[in-house]
């Protein structure tokens, strides 16, 4: 259930804050209170909107490097007509070409912005694992906690290809290595080295 602050409410609404803040505390809009302060159900929203408020949505697509463009350019067309036969509303097309493990993701740092802005309702993508290797509960959470669902389109894991799980695999060495020996040192080199050529005999 996706919950909106007050002020994005009442901006939805097209009333004040001041004006949403006292119908709610007269009975008259259903809110929940999370801490000090309340969250407004999209469903009380569209019951006083009549129902005509659209979703407003995102698609975000990933691959792991650019020899895997095509792959990158089927999957947006596969969101898109996806969302096309949802009759979702597709404010804006995020892609990115990096690891899952990547943290500083071009797209995912534009995708952030526009949930914060309060722009967008929903985020809709392919796998779980496109928009985060680890940890997508906690990115759901935080999403939901802005008003945005994220819509996953198959339950199902994605088998990803071998080639992005070598790639996701060196990402962690070498974030690791760097911490240990420090970015520049030696150690660092010499052991992702290592396990990139262990990888190569395999």
């Amino acid at each position: 259930m996706r919950l909106y602050r007050t002020g994005k409410a009442a901006q939805l609404l097209g009333i004040s804050k001041p004006t949403l803040l006292r119908k709610i505390k007269a009975g008259e809009i259903k809110a929940y209170r999370v801490g000090k302060e309340y969250r407004i159900p999209e469903s009380e929203i569209k019951r006083l909107l009549e129902g005509k408020i659209p979703d407003k949505v995102v698609i975000y697509a990933r691959v792991s490097s650019r020899d895997q463009k095509e792959d990158l350019e089927r999957q947006v067309e596969y969101l898109k007509n996806y969302c096309a036969s949802k009759g979702y509303q597709v404010a804006k097309i995020i892609t990115d070409i990096s690891s899952g493990l990547n943290e500083n993701r071009k797209g995912l740092k534009q995708l952030f912005k526009l949930i914060e802005s309060g722009e967008i309702t929903k985020v809709v993508i392919t796998y779980k694992d496109r928009l985060t290797r680890f940890g997508f509960k906690y990115l759901e959470q935080y999403f939901n906690s802005h008003g945005v669902e994220i819509e996953v389109i198959f339950d199902d894991e994605e088998k990803t290809p071998e080639k992005e799980l070598v790639e996701d695999l060196l990402a962690i060495v070498t974030s690791f290595a760097g911490k240990l020996y420090g970015a520049r040192s030696h150690k660092k080199k010499r052991l992702v080295e290592a396990v990139k050529n262990a990888l190569r005999d395999d």
